[in-house]
């Protein structure tokens, strides 16, 4: 049986994510919270996946497992409770530490370690775990937004289970031999293409689906620690933790230089990337800029591309403003620019007509010269829409 949801040539991880949150919202396949995107989805049928981990020979014999603090994981961090083994719960975007070990009362009841399952037993119920404990994690259980049966794995773009897997591997809590398993709906489990995942990038060995357990046989390796080159000192501000992990590795000898921008383990969404570069060559001195309004809401920029492609427009540099439905197209030259608007004249996406147009500030004579630092949206027009 193939896909539910089909993975265009060419898209990106966002396109893929937001392949998958419209599909799961266009079909009413989740629960609370809605709408599912920017979210692992809490979908329908999320309790009956996570019983199958408890079926898996692997998890009768492991003694630890990690389970990610989503909601629809909540069954898989129930049933390690009730099979009596150590649950341990990444702590909410790592702001106090890696780990919480829950830790139920004395005797509990069923209700009990239901409520320590869920969100409030992480509050209530847990003790931190720092980088210097002995743990030793035989399973991990993460959520996903899309995973293909080949274990490579997208999560919402923020970074956080590669974080923990590249922080767990540092402190030697994970091995070789430590198993990921990913829960998800069946129409999450799509077609990745390989050149996607990158060296940070978890992938998984299992994907439970309410209807499958399938073994992915990934060959890729795992991250073995955290790539400080990806990183940067907000990131590091941000997470405590990981500024304590990288006095560690400074005093064993690692390098740990960090990236000059860094953070790239999180990924911008399409209408955060204020700069998409369709060519790699450097931008000239001084640039003409092309106005394109009228841009649909929904429209990705991932399309947008694809309508400039057919009709042979190639500007150095794309600045996409989806949320503001309008985007900019510079030219080395006013002569590529006049080019550009004679071939955009008439475009229509959606049902949309766009507008394309010198940008604000180079009408009237004024086409070049102009630095090619961003306009502001105020010099920009005001975007229409047909």
């Amino acid at each position: 049986m193939g896909p539910d949801i089909k993975i265009n040539p060419g898209a990106s991880k966002w396109d893929i994510r937001q392949k998958v949150w419209d599909y799961i919202e266009e079909n009413n396949l989740a629960n609370f919270p809605r709408p599912v995107h920017n979210r692992i989805p809490n979908f329908k049928g999320a309790f009956t996946a996570c019983a199958k981990v408890c079926e898996l020979q692997v998890f009768t014999q492991t003694a630890e497992v990690k389970v990610d603090p989503d909601k629809p994981l909540e069954g898989a961090r129930l049933g390690v409770l009730q099979a009596q083994k150590t649950l341990l719960v990444p702590t909410p975007r790592l702001r106090t530490g890696l780990f919480n070990k829950i830790v139920p009362p004395q005797g509990a009841s069923k209700e009990q370690l239901r409520i320590c399952s869920s969100s409030q037993g992480v509050k209530e119920f847990s003790v931190p775990v720092g980088l210097d404990a002995k743990v030793k994690v035989d399973l991990v259980v993460v959520g996903s937004v899309a995973v293909s049966e080949k274990g490579f794995r997208i999560g919402k773009g923020e970074g956080y289970a590669d974080m923990e897997y590249g922080m767990m591997a540092s402190m030697g809590a994970v091995s070789e031999s430590t198993v990921v398993i990913t829960i998800v709906h069946d129409c999450q489990v799509v077609d990745i293409p390989e050149e996607l995942i990158e060296h940070h990038d978890l992938t998984v060995d299992y994907i439970l689906t309410p209807t499958r357990v399938m073994k992915t046989n990934c060959l890729l390796p795992k991250p073995q620690g955290i790539i400080w080159t990806k990183l940067d000192t907000e990131k590091l501000e941000k997470i405590p933790i990981l500024k304590k992990l990288r006095a560690l590795e400074e005093q064993l000898g690692k390098d740990v230089t960090l990236g000059v921008h860094g953070g790239n383990l999180k990924e911008k969404g399409p209408d955060e990337q204020e700069s998409e570069v369709m060519s790699q060559r450097k931008l000239p001195p001084t640039v003409t800029t092309v106005y394109l309004g009228g841009i649909p809401a929904g429209l990705r920029v991932s399309e947008l591309k694809t309508a400039l492609r057919e009709r042979e427009v190639a500007p150095v540099r794309l600045t996409w403003q989806g949320a503001q439905h309008r985007a900019f197209l510079d030219y080395s030259d006013p002569q590529g620019a006049e080019k550009a608007l004679k071939a955009l004249q008439g475009l229509s996406l959606n049902g949309h007509n766009l507008l394309a147009e010198l940008a604000k500030s180079q009408r009237g004579g004024k086409r070049s010269g102009q630095s090619n630092k961003r306009l502001r949206a105020s010099a920009a027009p005001t975007s229409k829409t047909a």
